[in-house]
Parts: C-alpha cells; structure tokens; sequence
C-alpha cells in the first residue's frame, strides 16, 4: 500500500478552500476522507476555535483515522497557526514527506467579495465585521512547507495544480 498522503487547505474565511476540498474529494475518489475544520467546530462540537478547544483534539484523531484508513485525506479550514500548532505537529509526525500543504492568500477585499456571493447562494450570516476579526495577515506554517494560492490563479488551475503535485 502506498503511504496515505494528506491536502491540507489553509486561509482566511471566503477563500475558496472547501470549494477546492470537496472538488478534489470528487476527483480523487471513494474512501478519500475530507475533514472540515467549520464541520468539526460548528456542526460537530458547536465550540470556539482556539488551542485548547475540543475542536483541536478531535481533529488530531480524525487525522489519525484518515493516516490508518485512507489513502488520501483533506483537511480545510482557516486554522490558524497559533490555535493548532499540535495539530499540525501530529500531522508533521504522521505523515512525513507526504503532506501537500496550500495557503490561500487573498486580499481581504476578494474574501468579502467572495462572501457576498457565498450569501447569495445559501443562508450565510456572516458579515466584515465577523470576518475582520478572523482575518489572519500571511498566517503561514514554519513546520510544514505550504505553496501559495492567489486570487488571480483560476479555479482549475488550483484543482490542476494540486492533482499533479499528488501525482508526483
């Protein structure tokens, strides 16, 4: 069996991070585990974001889970670097040499431009007011190598671009 690969998708709200993880879930296949930071705190745990949240430790054992059963997990979110630095140290641990790591940097207009459309398609309650307090200046890993995503690089080109670099 090929070692278990893990995507990780980082950036600020509205950056188009699970749009890219569930279309990459779909291109990749079945038994491709997809793991969203907002599903964990939100829907799962209904808690806070931050180092010593619950949210953090089941994330860490569904990162276990995905290492021991998949192929390929992915894992989307703002997650910054300050709240889950131990879980990104487990996922350095686990999986070595075979993290795909991709930081969305846009500016923080494009995230609200992307909001309002987001709040269009479905009922989305979150303002600049909400997203100015989450905001995260360049928040990059320094344990773990992540590539960077523009605004001005198209959505195929990113889907592209990560399927290749799995391929490598």
């Amino acid at each position: 069996m090929n070692k278990p690969k893990i995507i990780i998708l980082r950036g600020n709200s509205a950056s188009g991070k699970s749009t890219v993880a569930k279309t990459m879930q779909e291109k990749i296949g079945h038994g491709t585990l997809l793991i969203s930071q907002d599903d964990v705190r939100r829907e799962m745990l209904w808690v806070r974001s931050g180092e010593h949240s619950q949210g953090v430790e089941l994330l860490k054992h569904l990162v276990s889970f995905g290492y021991n059963n998949c192929s390929v997990t992915i894992l989307d979110g703002i997650l910054s670097t300050v709240s889950y630095t131990k879980l990104f140290e487990e996922i350095a641990l686990l999986f070595g040499e075979h993290i795909f790591a991709y930081y969305f940097d846009l500016s923080f207009e494009e995230t609200l431009r992307r909001n309002e459309q987001k709040q269009k398609v479905k009922q989305y309650n979150v303002g600049e007011l909400e997203m100015k307090k989450w905001w995260r200046e360049k928040d990059l890993l320094t344990s773990i190598h992540e590539k960077i995503i523009t605004e001005d690089m198209g959505f195929d080109d990113i889907i592209n671009w990560i399927s290749s670099d799995l391929q490598k």
